[in-house]
């Protein structure tokens, strides 16, 4: 009676992740590889939550899963975010401790759980931020890349001593995301008061 009952819950967890990564529009390769669920499973499962279980549409990505290093960090904004959701990889201990190593989190914690804790560190990331970016395959390729020991390392910013993504070929910007980000934002509220400035200076002499 448990190893049925043990069967019986197993089975509602993969259909249960299956279900929550389709809400993110994920692919199927993607739910496949961490339910175990087969392509015509899945399929009924896409249909079943476009019919009945949304009430909003939800889009079937298909083609080629992504595969530019470069889309992580590409621009000031896309480099930030992309630092942000690798710290909520670590945070819910998906990274490996070590560099260079064979074993991935999946072999300490079966499939279905590491789908489910990836989908925490997603959706943690995407409450942290007014307007994410960043796709819920993005995500997983971006995990799939710092557990590969890629071209993107963690590096340390030598103003702010935040962590932060670079391309591990790029060393000489020593300065993070965030930095940046703040600077500009600085020089927008110089040039603001700027503007403010000069407006009143011309409304006094009218």
């Amino acid at each position: 009676m448990n190893h049925k009952n043990d069967s019986y819950r197993h089975e509602r967890c993969r259909q249960d992740l299956a279900l929550r990564m389709i809400r993110h529009e994920a692919r199927t390769c993607t739910i496949r590889e961490c339910t175990g669920l087969t392509d015509d499973r899945i399929r009924r499962l896409y249909r079943s939550y476009a019919h009945e279980l949304s009430e909003s549409p939800v889009r079937r990505r298909r083609g080629k899963s992504p595969r530019q290093t470069t889309f992580f960090i590409r621009n000031t904004r896309a480099q930030f975010e992309s630092s942000l959701l690798a710290s909520a990889f670590a945070a819910f201990g998906l990274l490996h401790a070590e560099q260079g190593a064979k074993k991935t989190p999946r072999a300490h914690v079966g499939a279905v759980e590491y789908g489910r804790l990836f989908c925490d560190a997603y959706e943690t990331h995407q409450q942290l931020l007014d307007s994410p970016t960043l796709s819920f395959e993005h995500a997983w390729f971006l995990l799939q890349l710092l557990n590969r020991s890629g071209d993107l390392q963690a590096a340390r910013c030598r103003h702010c001593d935040s962590y932060y993504l670079r391309n591990r070929f790029n060393v000489w910007r020593h300065t993070c995301p965030t930095c940046r980000l703040k600077r500009m934002r600085a020089r927008c509220k110089k040039s603001r008061r700027l503007r403010l400035c000069s407006n009143s200076r011309a409304v006094s002499h009218d």
